[in-house]
């Protein structure tokens, strides 16, 4: 028998031995003593695992490491001989105080002397839980992306088992709790094409998709309930490989019936539900197609209600909304079933009818006329409603919609100037005194571009006493002459300016033009008094009469040596308002003439209350003197009412010495026309003030009219 001392060094050695062997490993590793459980060895991994150098670990309780209660029980089992071995994910307590994870395998090694030692090996676990946190983190956040989002998503692998979905997709496809519960793939699959309105059409699309991994579509789904869905397919991939797919469900179902709506509105009036001007010119252009294959006409007609305008004014818009829909509904009533009743706005329909001749058009018009004839009845009242109509037959009226509707609005017009309450048709003949509306863009285009770049200028007929025959005053005459269109007549744009509201400026400018004038001939000695034509828009704008006030304080200026010429039409237009223009122009010491006098509807009241200082015969009674008895005695009368109220009488147009003398007899006191002169530059007007002693006749000779 060996002393026990052999067997102690033999004890000893082992365990240097062993020790040698675990300072190669790569893990780190302790050696502890089975009974009294103290760390005899242990490897620089360890000790860097632990937070301690290696001299430190040897004679340490291991139980000193333990970080949890199930490691301090099982080293309290492995003294008492319990346990011989574990493998396990758990906890150690470093150096610090802090916690690392590791991977624990503890295994029991007998030594001579029959004692014992644990080999404890320890795994760090640190970078394999920060990468499963992360993961866990991502897997979080993608998780709560889906939920957050609109769109209902399905996530499937390639064999079609479903891996996961959001409520949303749930919500969108009504499943039931129970499927959800057992989200077994197939029975989802089963409900999902029994949900749809077209299942066969929805599982061949599906197994299309499915068919091909990698195909990106699009398509919509319709499910029974009415509701549309938006389906995206996506393949979902991993390394390069595909995994899967991706399904997102939208509903569009609000969309497409917006969709649908403003599609319907833009076809449909909103207020009559006729058809627009979009569906009128596509009914136009297949009227034309067809009636230039056939050989036909069809005709356009425009329907508009006279008056209407006074049952919106008395009644309220609300009545008159109520009106047009009636009027809607009888017009749609009254006509073909292949011809169109179309609303473009306010109190004016459009009729289109196809296949009609000019027979066929008078016949639809009469029908109109008719329907509407019938008493209306609203809110408790009983009224009726007239139209004036007008025709455009293609291809005479017009070989465009616009063309079309351009003409036969123009003939109702000239129905409601008629009269109302009738049809009439266009005739190519038919002119309007008015540029067409691209030729009134242009010309008011080349007003405003001529005014800013000078290209008006202001001329000046000399206005004659009947017995000197000497010059007493002018009247000024606006002159454009533009560097594209040449000499613009002012019949051409004046009534141009007048509607866009550029006389206002035009006005201004002749108004400070003319006054400067006069006030330079003024100061050299020669007191002529300047007339000025003032149109309606310009007399009734608010500022008007100071307007001619600071022209004739800025020119410094005396008011009576300006006189500003009216046409009858704008003195009876308010006659109040006009009476208190013509007042305060009046008490500035600015003359007063009616222009035109006698083709107007004056009335003697109001010649007797107005603060007027002269006449002006218009060019078109003196035409015809001395020969024209007619004209003779309207002349007659016309200074006999100027002799009456006390007011001078000017004769315009005059040409000839026979129309001045029998002016002259009559008691005219002055005249103007190209017998003395025509309008002049103020040089030239100037030059024939030189020749004041002619007596008869004009150094210009016979001009013609301007």
């Amino acid at each position: 028998m060996k002393p026990p001392q052999a067997d102690e060094h033999a004890a000893v050695a082992a365990t240097a031995l062993t020790a040698g062997l675990i300072e190669g490993m790569l893990d780190a590793v302790c050696l502890v003593d089975g009974a009294s459980l103290r760390v005899v060895a242990a490897n620089a991994a360890a000790a860097d695992l632990l937070g301690a150098d290696v001299p430190g670990l040897r004679g340490r309780d291991v139980k000193g490491l333990c970080a949890t209660p199930e490691d301090f029980q099982f080293w309290s089992d492995a003294a008492g001989g319990l346990e011989q071995a574990i493998e396990s994910q758990t906890w150690l307590r470093r150096n610090d105080g802090t916690c690392v994870p590791v991977l624990r395998r503890v295994s029991r090694l007998s030594a001579a002397g029959g004692s014992s030692l644990f080999v404890l090996v320890m795994h760090d676990r640190s970078e394999q839980c920060r990468i499963e946190g992360e993961l866990e983190s991502r897997v979080a956040e993608l998780a709560a992306t889906l939920e957050s989002t609109a769109d209902g998503i399905l996530v499937t692998d390639l064999a079609g088992r479903i891996r996961s979905f959001n409520h949303t997709f749930a919500r969108l496809w009504s499943l039931p709790d129970e499927v959800l519960r057992r989200r077994d793939a197939h029975e989802v699959a089963a409900f999902m094409q029994r949900s749809v309105s077209d299942p066969t059409g929805y599982a061949h699309r599906l197994a299309a998709i499915e068919d091909s991994e990698l195909l990106q579509s699009v398509d919509t789904v319709i499910l029974r309930c009415g509701r549309v869905l938006q389906r995206v397919a996506r393949p979902q991939s991993s390394r390069g490989a595909s995994v899967g797919r991706v399904f997102s469900f939208r509903d569009i179902s609000e969309r497409l019936a917006a969709q649908r709506r403003i599609e319907t509105l833009s076809h449909t009036d909103t207020l009559t539900g006729l058809p627009t001007r979009r569906v009128l010119a596509d009914r136009v252009q297949f009227a034309t197609a067809l009636a230039q294959r056939e050989g036909t006409s069809f005709a356009l007609l425009v329907a508009g209600l006279d008056h209407f305008r006074h049952i919106n004014d008395t009644l309220g818009h609300e009545f008159g909304d109520r009106v047009l829909c009636d009027i809607a509904g009888r017009l749609g009533a009254c006509m073909r079933q292949v011809d169109t009743v179309a609303r473009l706005g306010g109190d004016e329909f459009v009729v289109l009818a196809h296949q009609a001749d000019a027979a066929g058009a008078e016949a639809a018009a009469r029908r109109i006329l008719e329907t509407m004839q019938g008493p209306f009845a609203h809110g408790g009242l009983s009224f009726t409603v007239t139209c004036s109509i007008g025709i455009a037959l293609y291809p005479a009226g017009g070989a465009q919609l616009d063309d079309l509707l351009r003409h036969a609005h123009g003939a109702m017009q000239q129905v409601k100037q008629a009269g109302r309450a009738a049809y009439r048709f266009h005739e190519p003949g038919d002119a309007s005194g008015q540029p067409p509306a691209r030729g009134r863009l242009r010309l008011d285009h080349a007003m405003r571009q001529g005014l800013a770049h000078g290209h008006f200028r202001v001329h000046y007929q000399p206005q004659v006493d009947m017995g000197s025959r000497r010059v007493l005053g002018a009247e000024a005459l606006l002159r454009w002459r533009d560097p594209e269109l040449g000499d613009v007549p002012p019949g051409e744009f004046i009534p141009v300016a007048e509607a866009s509201g550029f006389i206002i400026a035009i006005g201004e400018w002749v108004l400070r033009q003319a006054v400067q004038q006069a006030a330079r001939w003024h100061a050299q000695g020669r007191d002529l008094v300047v007339s000025i034509n003032v149109s309606a828009v310009q007399f009734h704008r608010d500022g008007f009469v100071d307007s001619v006030a600071a022209a004739l304080k800025d020119a410094a200026l005396p008011a009576q040596l300006l006189e500003l010429e009216l046409t009858e039409s704008i003195l009876i237009q308010n006659a109040h308002d006009a009476l208190l223009r013509l007042q305060a122009l009046s008490g500035l010491g600015v003359k007063l003439a009616i222009d035109d006098f006698g083709t107007g509807y004056s009335s003697l009241g109001y010649l007797k209350r107005f603060p007027i200082d002269r006449l002006k015969i218009d060019r078109s009674f003196v035409r015809g003197l001395p020969s024209d008895a007619s004209d003779a005695g309207i002349v007659n009368a016309i200074v006999s009412l100027g002799r009456a109220l006390q007011l001078e009488v000017v004769a315009e147009g005059v040409e000839t010495e026979a129309q001045r003398a029998f002016l002259a007899g009559t008691g005219c006191e002055q005249y103007q026309g190209f017998l003395f002169a025509p309008a002049l530059d103020s040089a030239s007007f100037e030059a024939r003030l030189g020749s004041q002693t002619d007596v008869i006749g004009s150094a210009f000779g016979r001009l013609p009219s301007a």
